[in-house]
């Protein structure tokens, strides 16, 4: 859109709009998660539902069929997921965690041993035996206080998880008519301007999501061959978590590379170079993510300044924890463009100007009757 860009009032309504969305949002995960799952759905089934729409199909009938297509996948990935437990023995997947543990506890334990190897003074404080101590009163504590509440927690999650497909099959139905059913609260004078907003918050979720999407794909491959070659399995599934983790700015990376050295140490508990390769490939996977896969993905999805999005990062988290770091860019990119254009439109005074004498003539038309 031509114009001048927006000054200082209109980006602290931006900023001030994303803080107030967020603590709103903060209060409604149950709501907020899967119809977050369900638009990135949405984006990802879009472009074949546009085939579909290229062939001659309806609307509706390439909406039913890429909805079925979709939930077949889902049906044949989970009986192979199941089928892929039951040939394990149940023992094995039951000691799962507590093995994990105890391989991180014994990376740690033999980590510090070699510190106070090297410097003496950290033997004669004690380290190791302080950080020991506080590692086994943890994990006992973890698998008879924390882990039930966790695992509750998680199940009571799947009712509101289930609710994103359903939305998703609704979003590729009837997107169109919620667009159009926007469109007809606008006054005339700024209906070409809001369908074009209606259409840069379109393209801005989808630049966001699909890019995002690319993004794990490409996060996924680079940790998969990196733990491939230190000897690490399963590769492809590790990396795949590690790179959805990551959708959480900071604390989905720091718990991305504390799962792969669990994994790895619980791998080979008595040779703690693994786990130090571990953490390289993540290392160089997050070089890799900051300073060349991330601006040719989301970078270019977004337009938003660096410094503005590394702020508005600190900010989300401040505001709605965990929550926030996960919801604060998408919500910022629409908010922005909403604000840029509700900006533009308010302060052209030709539009005003067209709204206001579009008022006068419906006035006097309403009165015609009823003059003397």
């Amino acid at each position: 859109m031509s114009g001048r860009r927006p000054g200082p009032v209109v980006w602290c309504a931006i900023v001030l709009a994303t803080c107030l969305l967020l603590y709103v949002l903060q209060h409604m995960l149950w709501l907020t998660v899967p119809f977050l799952l369900g638009i990135i759905l949405y984006y990802v089934l879009l472009p074949p539902m546009h085939r579909l729409l290229r062939m001659g199909f309806s609307h509706n009938t390439a909406a039913l069929l890429v909805g079925s297509g979709f939930f077949a996948c889902v049906i044949v990935a989970g009986l192979l997921l199941m089928a892929w437990l039951s040939s394990s023995p149940s023992s094995s997947w039951q000691g799962l965690p507590e093995r994990y543990i105890e391989g991180g506890t014994a990376f740690v334990r033999n980590t510090l041993l070699s510190l106070e190897d090297k410097f003496p003074v950290l033997h004669q404080a004690g380290m190791s035996d302080n950080i020991n101590a506080r590692f086994s009163a943890y994990t006992h504590d973890f698998f008879t206080d924390h882990l039930p509440g966790l695992l509750v927690g998680a199940a009571a999650w799947i009712p509101s998880l289930l609710l994103a497909p359903f939305l998703t099959f609704f979003f590729l139905r009837d997107g169109g008519r919620f667009k159009r059913f926007l469109a007809r609260a606008v006054p005339n004078a700024f209906f070409e301007k809001t369908l074009f907003l209606l259409h840069e918050v379109d393209q801005t979720a989808r630049r966001y999501f699909q890019g995002m999407l690319k993004l794990t794909v490409l996060d996924t491959m680079v940790l998969a061959f990196g733990l491939w070659l230190i000897g690490v399995s399963p590769p492809l599934l590790l990396g795949f978590i590690a790179a959805v983790l990551a959708w959480i700015p900071f604390v989905g990376s720091i718990l991305g590379c504390i799962m792969v050295v669990l994994v790895a140490a619980a791998d080979a508990p008595g040779d703690t170079m693994i786990a130090y390769s571990a953490i390289g490939v993540f290392i160089a996977a997050r070089l890799l993510d900051d300073f060349v896969f991330m601006p040719l993905t989301l970078g270019r999805s977004l337009r938003i300044h660096p410094l503005v999005t590394v702020l508005m990062i600190f900010i989300g988290g401040s505001v709605a924890g965990v929550a926030g770091l996960m919801l604060v860019l998408p919500l910022l990119g629409v908010v922005m463009v909403i604000g840029e254009t509700l900006g533009r439109l308010i302060t052209n005074p030709r539009l005003r100007a067209r709204h206001r004498h579009a008022k006068a003539l419906r006035q006097r038309q309403a009165s015609a009757d009823l003059l003397p």
